[in-house]
């Protein structure tokens, strides 16, 4: 696709810096779109016009996009834990129709959508683009809200010539993590020796800058209406601290917990959290999400993009390192 400007929303945070940096690396003029409160660390010395708006505000969403080529959807209200679980679900959809119906009204002619695998199925291991979840299906709130976003989506592309091709990262992680994230916290609990056992678990970890490189590979290759899921390698839990307990010179956890026996501290956890509104460590979400091994194949991306994502222990590296320069170690 032409470059020209590129509208990337969440520009200030984890995967939307990501994403606006491999978007001025690729030759776009990036307008970063970005909350009036949120920390904006992450856009120093990038290249970029920063636009504030909440994404709430249809109207000031819509004033974004007029004179954008493209729009890359990445904000997401990304929280496993809330006192009101329906607030995200009501924010992500807001968000995601207010940027669609912007991008609609501008004539943009292409959107990327940031999705992610947690709105497909886990039926099969490495699972792929070809279970997408009901919302009924869906484990918690955020789950459910990226279910009914993608699906939303999808209905303005059959429905009303929207020209979104739509992404699904797995669990990136690198530097720039500002908040950070949940496997960013486990990252970090884990390198200050925080985290004596774990359950029996697994994810795909891939570094964020390969997705943010996939998601301009999805916009200048992706077939409209289409998923694309952008993954790194399948990690057991007890793997991926292994690896942190290595690479920070610790010793590895070698305590293998029953999922059944944390329930009890996540839910006591969460009527503290109700307390004093910070977000718990465990979550009874998160323990039945644990039940799985979260494993996903970008077979699809990699031949119809050329998508390819580095060893995610240079993830695990970079990670750390960025962790360690910021202090949170």
């Amino acid at each position: 696709m032409q470059r020209g400007t590129i509208l990337v929303t969440g520009a200030a945070g984890f995967v939307g810096a990501a994403v606006a940096r491999a978007a001025v690396a690729d030759g776009w003029r990036v307008r970063a779109l970005v909350r009036g409160s949120s920390p904006r660390s992450n856009l120093t010395g990038l290249e970029a016009e920063v636009v504030a708006a909440d994404l709430t505000d249809a109207p000031a969403v819509a004033a974004a996009c007029v004179g954008a080529d493209a729009v890359i959807h990445v904000a997401a209200d990304y929280r496993l834990w809330a006192r009101d679980p329906e607030e995200i679900v009501r924010n992500n959809l807001a968000q995601t129709e207010n940027v669609m119906r912007g991008a609609l009204a501008a004539g943009i002619a292409r959107v990327v959508y940031t999705s992610s695998v947690a709105t497909l199925g886990l039926e099969r291991v490495p699972a792929d683009e070809g279970d997408p979840l009901t919302p009924a299906r869906a484990i918690g709130a955020y789950k459910r809200s990226k279910v009914m976003a993608e699906r939303l989506v999808e209905a303005m592309v059959a429905g009303e010539g929207l020209p979104a091709v739509i992404v699904n990262p797995s669990t990136p992680i690198g530097p720039r993590d500002v908040r950070p994230t949940p496997t960013g916290r486990i990252i970090v609990e884990a390198a200050t020796g925080k985290m004596p056992a774990f359950v029996d678990t697994g994810l795909n970890l891939v570094h964020v800058d390969d997705v943010a490189r996939g998601h301009l590979l999805a916009m200048d290759k992706g077939q409209v209406g289409r998923r694309y899921i952008l993954g790194g390698q399948d990690v057991s839990l007890r793997q991926m601290l292994a690896d942190i307990a290595a690479l920070t010179g610790r010793r590895a956890p070698t305590l293998a917990l029953p999922r059944r026996a944390l329930f009890p501290l996540a839910w006591g956890a969460e009527a503290v959290a109700r307390v004093t509104g910070r977000e718990p460590f465990v979550t009874a979400d998160a323990l039945k999400m644990a039940g799985h091994h979260m494993y996903f194949t970008s077979a699809r991306a990699e031949a119809e993009l050329g998508y390819a994502a580095r060893p995610y222990r240079q993830a695990l590296a970079d990670a750390l390192a960025w962790f360690g320069a910021a202090g949170l170690l």
